[in-house]
């Protein structure tokens, strides 16, 4: 009979070491965090900034829209519609 520790054959897949895998997860978890709480920061512009010459423009004319419009369930939404529009001269 033949020694079972000597007989050559295919080897078992390697597994991550269980350590390896949870050092994984804690990395990845921590980099979650740190990428949601990055969000609470405040905001680049505020809301009276000025984001371009066009809106000094149209603010010294008093043709400024609102950067802002409140919608039937007191949501605040950008308004895009208003401020992109052409204006009517």
């Amino acid at each position: 009979m033949s020694d079972p520790r000597t007989v050559s054959g295919p080897r078992p897949a390697s597994r991550p070491a269980p350590a390896r895998a949870l050092a994984l997860a804690g990395l990845l978890s921590i980099i979650g965090a740190s990428i949601l709480a990055s969000g609470c920061g405040r905001p680049l512009l505020a809301p009276d900034d000025e984001r371009s010459p066009f809106d000094r423009y149209d603010a010294l004319r008093s043709q400024s829209a609102p950067q802002t419009l409140e919608d039937p369930f007191g949501r605040k939404l950008p308004n895009l519609r208003g401020r992109l529009a052409p204006r009517n001269d």
